[in-house]
């Protein structure tokens, strides 16, 4: 009996899948059977090999996330090239860190234009393409514990993971009749670039991991299990969900 968690014969299209989350998003996909297109504007190398290591099957796209024509652009070319992708996860996304009295709108604009717009308009070409073809496809979007908190000195960031969630539903409530799942993840404190800073904190750190029930900082691979979940038949009739990965940081 197949199982349902097999994305064998799948197309998946991975944003900022050349390290951290989406490199352990993409690798637990291909481990699944999917096809998986790596796309960020670094090089893929990494993920690929690790990709390979396993037997999976993967292809690298080059193109900056913040420049969201070029990013649909790049999403349409290799589905003309390869074939359609029945998964879309936008995980690509950036932090600046400042006091709300010192933000500048370059750093609000930035994380907004990658975490939020790009992701949007990638999911408008993906639902658009599944829809007229009649396929089911499904969408995960990386939202984030901050999906639900304040945090501290992350205004753009703290408002784009916000806006993630609202997109999940609105897209969720428009798509789930159309046989298109659109679900969000909200990883906790993972250990990527993006929290570089806050673990070179030795205060706020031992402050993280104190809260955290399960006693570490997650992996990106502690995320790949949730993505292949979704995007799975096993999440047919999930829609519009924003699953927490995150230690039962939340809990707390």
């Amino acid at each position: 009996m197949t199982s349902p968690f097999d994305l064998s014969g799948k197309r998946a299209f991975v944003t900022g899948a050349n390290t951290g989350i989406g490199q352990g998003i993409a690798v637990a996909l291909a481990e699944a059977g999917a096809q998986v297109a790596c796309v960020g504007r670094s090089s893929m190398a990494a993920t690929r090999a690790m990709i390979a290591g396993s037997g999976g099957v993967s292809s690298e796209h080059r193109v900056d996330l913040a420049d969201m024509d070029a990013a649909v652009a790049a999403f349409e070319a290799a589905a003309k090239d390869k074939g359609p992708f029945d998964i879309l996860v936008n995980n690509a996304g950036i932090i600046r860190r400042a006091d709300a009295v010192d933000f500048s709108e370059s750093d609000w604009d930035d994380v907004i234009d990658v975490n939020l717009k790009t992701a949007f308009f990638l999911s408008k070409a993906f639902g658009s393409a599944a829809i007229a073809d009649d396929r089911h496809g499904a969408i995960v979007n990386i939202a984030s514990v901050l999906t639900f908190q304040g945090g501290i000195r992350v205004a753009s960031y703290t408002a784009s993971k916000h806006g993630m969630a609202g997109i999940t539903r609105l897209l969720a409530c428009e798509w789930a009749a159309k046989d298109v799942n659109v679900n969000a993840i909200a990883p906790g404190y993972i250990v990527t670039n993006n929290t570089a800073a806050l673990r070179a904190d030795e205060d706020r750190s031992a402050a993280i991991l104190g809260r955290i029930p399960a006693g570490r900082w997650g992996a990106p691979s502690d995320i790949g299990g949730a993505a292949v979940f979704l995007a799975s038949d096993a999440a047919r009739y999930v829609h519009g969900a924003i699953l927490p990965v995150d230690g039962g940081w939340l809990a707390r």
